[in-house]
């Protein structure tokens, strides 16, 4: 009866407005061998003309298994028509890839392999000296965002991440490299938080599950946002310390990234036994709280020691669940890593724009 139901209603629409919901089956995930890329697209979409991110049907969250081992060592999310041909970078609001099979470095939840938004340009690292191994057979997770307040419609768009591959085999990247992460908002949940007025900061504390060395690291903070510091709890050293470039309001316009490696040294050195802190503080001139106007987090990359292997997800962990919920759109809001549109600062180079700076250690 209810597919009798659905069949009638279908009849009745105008034709123009005969859509079901996109599948997560429509996703795909393949190898592009002439190009040296890996690629993701999304099930498309329709973008009505002037239409919020709420207000549209966006792609379902895809869980997709990686067809070839190799690495990445850079990305682009754009969004594409039916055609083929390049939509507007405006359209995309974020996007993101999870791996559920890996913990994060500081937490046990899935690790986070990329975020983007509209902004985000084209990212690369050095191809010969550092690369994300992915494993055949492994998975990873991408959800995307998308609103199209331009005045024109667009039937069937896919978002489509690319990704800088090398196959195995070849004998680069020298260097097995992983993004990581930590927040102020840890462990799990939407991480932007109300700013009360005045000066405020926030911290958060963790250890990392393997030793290994952070190659580079940048950060993102919202408006009125003064400092934001990565240090090592334990010994009270700086690793990293940054202050937004802003304009004369107060809106944030960079951060500063800091490279941690040259010719004669790979990063700064972490281990389990110490315990690291991220903090970031505020200067809320408004006098009034501002709803969701606060986050902080760092991230960059982190080169395990010699012989040590990135540690698998515990999928008993209570956490780990919280958190698969909470970014398969399961309950709570938008996934953990949505950065609204303005993505952190990465230690990678940007086609679209670069930032520069000096870190502390």
């Amino acid at each position: 009866m209810a597919r009798l139901l659905l069949v009638g209603l279908l009849v009745l629409l105008p034709a123009g407005e005969r859509t079901l919901p996109p599948e997560a089956s429509d996703a795909r995930i393949f190898v592009d061998p002439r190009a040296d890329v890996l690629v993701i697209d999304l099930a498309p979409v329709d973008l009505p003309a002037r239409t919020p991110h709420h207000a549209i049907a966006q792609p379902p969250v895809a869980t997709l298994e990686i067809p070839q081992t190799g690495s990445i060592y850079g990305f682009r999310v754009e969004v594409i028509d039916s055609a083929g041909a390049k939509l507007p970078d405006e359209v995309i609001h974020h996007y993101n890839l999870i791996d559920p099979d890996h913990r994060e470095l500081f937490l046990p939840i899935s690790r986070r392999l990329l975020a983007a938004g509209h902004e985000t340009g084209t990212i690369r690292l050095p191809w010969l000296l550092f690369g994300l191994p992915l494993q055949r057979g492994e998975h990873v997770v991408a959800s995307a965002m998308l609103e199209n307040l331009t005045s024109t419609s667009y039937r069937r768009a896919r978002v489509r991440l690319v990704m800088n591959f090398t196959p195995a085999g070849r004998p680069w990247p020298l260097f097995r490299a992983s993004p990581w992460q930590m927040d102020v908002a840890f462990p799990v949940g939407d991480k932007s938080f109300t700013l009360p007025p005045g000066h405020s900061s926030r911290t958060y504390e963790g250890h990392p599950a393997v030793a290994g060395k952070i190659v580079g690291l940048g950060g993102h903070m919202h408006d009125y946002g003064r400092v934001i510091e990565f240090a090592d709890a334990t010994t009270g050293q700086a690793i990293y310390r940054a202050a937004p470039i802003a304009d004369s309001a107060g809106r944030i316009e960079s951060i500063p990234i800091a490279m941690l490696y040259g010719w004669m040294r790979l990063g700064v050195h972490i281990v389990p036994d110490h315990r690291y802190r991220v903090t970031v503080s505020y200067d809320n001139p408004t006098g009034e709280p501002i709803p969701d106007g606060g986050m902080g987090v760092v991230g960059g990359l982190f080169v395990p020691d010699h012989g040590v292997q990135w540690p698998a997800a515990d999928r008993s962990d209570s956490l780990y669940q919280q958190d698969y919920r909470h970014y398969m759109r399961l309950e709570g809001g938008h996934d953990m890593m949505d950065m609204a549109g303005k993505p952190m600062s990465m230690p990678m180079k940007s086609d679209a724009h670069e930032h520069s700076g000096h870190g502390h250690h």
